[in-house]
């Protein structure tokens, strides 16, 4: 088959993307995995507390799979008193959007006791994870990796000899209950900042491997007998190239990442190509996923420190660190060496430095040149009857207790809010001051959009409820990824659209806006199914910052009944 003779439109495109799954679904393979979910005793950070593990483990086990196998997750509830979804972090869902794992949108949350089976394919490698998407639960460690590599035959754009994947999160002594009674509660009472920061969930609270560079006055660590805490060292050859996955499911942080006396090359951003540039350290957001390239060309007689640190908020945990350890040199042996020092918290200017070097790989797709709708979401922190909460447009989201894809599928009308939420925002809106009327409404509508349009979506940030606080908020989209076509600072204008980047933009399912700017996105609804699109801040999810977009949801084939089993849909369906 020839897709030259298709032309090189719309028509041939599609031929190549028949071809690639084609090619793709030979020597796939269904991969089946049994899971557990339950409350259970760990010591993330050196200092027991009840975490989310599955199957006893803590981060959940690590998926590994090719492009073009299938993913078949039997989930069993264990949690006795609440329910449970996950959401494949990245995996777009084509053709089956009821395992999104999105509770209230895509399916009903597990009930105890039940099992549910999630069974989609990975269409593309990358780096993805995968993590609870039901209340906090995210918060409390329900989390963990799931890779893919290239299919059979085909290879990356670049080499390497062997890699490590280092999942970033960030750690509460307070459990995910009490959060988010005092995230409801007026007055409201914030969660405060993490009192650990976790690389493939170990850390080290209250102590420090770096102990005489730091205010702490403890000596070095001890794991009190147990080595579930202890730091993994990443052991590496000299003179060779390591591939280092990286994915971020922190609830709040944003994070720094840098490895003393070694440059980094990124080469991949959420699941796709970029164009390969060098770095000292790069900033990563929740929800976000790159791979770098590192040379070990160093001294291979010294080890080396690894440095997290927090960015976009005044910090107030300390470092996670862990080494990178030459084989000549025992990993115990210490660098004599100050670790790499996070660069300030609130230097913007170095994060947007890295964020706009990010540049899709030649022969990537394309965006189309032009829109069909435009909508611009205004972020703004407001009040609801006294409630702290967050709204977009001023709606904040709240979810109903009939998912979204069984409501719109069967017609249910009175199932959510059949308002749609507006495309756009008052223009004598000042979003560098706080809003002179703070309070806002709640709502559950939805933004229908036709099937196959091109949709630009414009992510305005603003002051919030204090005077000159204006946050960082990573926006994740589900079921797609989308063309990140430019950042702006201030208001976003008519006219602003000719800075936009159409040549080679980057694909991304996840997009910063920075405080007091912009940013703009552009992606194709061309995936039947109801999804949301949110700031993948934990608790700001929580508080109402989050949109639903549905499209196509007629063209949705026979959804399992477990997934709407409950609500309006469950009585539909007896």
């Amino acid at each position: 088959m020839d897709c030259k003779s298709w032309g090189s439109g719309d028509i041939g495109f599609l031929c190549i993307i028949v071809l690639s799954l084609i090619h793709v679904s030979l020597g796939a393979k269904v991969r089946h995995f049994k899971w557990e979910v339950e409350y259970m005793y760990g010591a993330p950070d050196c200092q027991e507390h009840v975490v989310m593990g599955i199957n006893g483990q803590f981060p959940g086990p690590t998926i590994r799979a090719k492009a073009g196998d299938t993913i078949v997750v039997d989930l069993t509830n264990k949690l006795h008193t609440e329910g449970v979804v996950i959401h494949w972090h990245g995996i777009r869902q084509l053709g089956t959007p009821w395992a999104d794992g999105t509770a209230s949108i895509s399916q009903c949350a597990i009930n105890p006791g039940e099992t549910f089976e999630y069974r989609f394919k990975v269409d593309r490698p990358g780096t993805y994870f995968y993590h609870g998407h039901y209340g906090m639960q995210r918060s409390a460690g329900l989390y963990g990796s799931l890779i893919v590599d290239m299919a059979d035959g085909e290879k990356e754009p670049f080499h390497y000899d062997a890699e490590f994947n280092l999942l970033l999160s960030d750690w509460w002594h307070k459990s995910v209950h009490e959060q988010e009674v005092g995230l409801s509660s007026n007055p409201f009472r914030w969660i405060g900042e993490p009192q650990s920061l976790l690389i493939n969930g170990r850390g080290q609270y209250n102590c420090s491997l770096a102990a005489k560079f730091s205010n702490s006055s403890i000596s070095q660590c001890k794991f009190k007998g147990s080595e579930k805490c202890a730091p993994q060292v990443l052991k590496v050859r000299p003179n060779k190239t390591y591939r280092l996955r990286i994915a971020s499911t922190t609830a709040l942080a944003s994070l720094n990442l840098a490895i003393e006396g070694h440059k980094m090359v990124v080469v991949e951003a959420d699941g796709n190509h970029v164009q390969p540039f060098a770095v000292n350290d790069l900033d990563i957001y929740s929800g976000e996923s790159y791979s770098v390239l590192l040379k070990t060309d160093q001294n291979p007689y010294k080890n080396y420190w690894v440095s997290i640190g927090v960015r976009g908020r005044d910090p107030k945990t300390n470092q996670a660190l862990t080494l990178l350890s030459y084989s000549a040199t025992p990993a115990s042996k210490l660098p004599t060496t100050q670790p790499p020092v996070t660069p300030r918290w609130d230097d913007y200017n170095h994060s947007k430095a890295f964020t706009k070097s990010i540049y899709a790989l030649m022969g990537s797709p394309q965006p189309p040149k032009t829109y069909d709708r435009r909508i611009i979401l205004l972020n703004t922190q407001n009040r609801v009857n006294g409630f702290v909460k967050w709204a977009i447009n001023n709606v904040s989201l709240v979810l109903p207790s009939t998912p979204y894809l069984g409501s719109i599928k069967f017609g249910l009308n009175n199932a959510f809010d059949q308002k749609s939420p507006p495309d756009n925002y008052d223009s004598s809106y000042d979003i560098m001051k706080p809003a002179p009327n703070q309070n806002t409404t709640q709502g559950s509508g939805v933004y229908s959009i036709t099937l196959n349009t091109t949709v630009d979506v414009i992510l305005q940030n603003a002051n919030a409820l204090a005077k000159d606080v204006s946050e960082i908020h990573p926006w994740h989209l589900h079921g797609h990824d989308f063309w990140v076509l430019g950042y702006g600072e201030g208001k976003f204008k008519d006219g602003d659209e000719k800075i936009f980047n159409l040549k080679n933009p980057p694909l991304r399912n996840t997009a910063v806006i920075f405080p007091f700017g912009w940013t703009a996105l552009r992606f194709v609804a061309d995936n039947p199914g109801v999804w949301a699109f949110h700031c993948h801040i934990e608790p700001h999810l929580h508080m109402g910052m989050g949109v639903i977009f549905a499209q196509g949801v007629h063209r949705v084939g026979q959804i399992p009944k477990e997934a709407l089993a409950c609500g309006l849909t469950g009585n539909k369906q007896n």
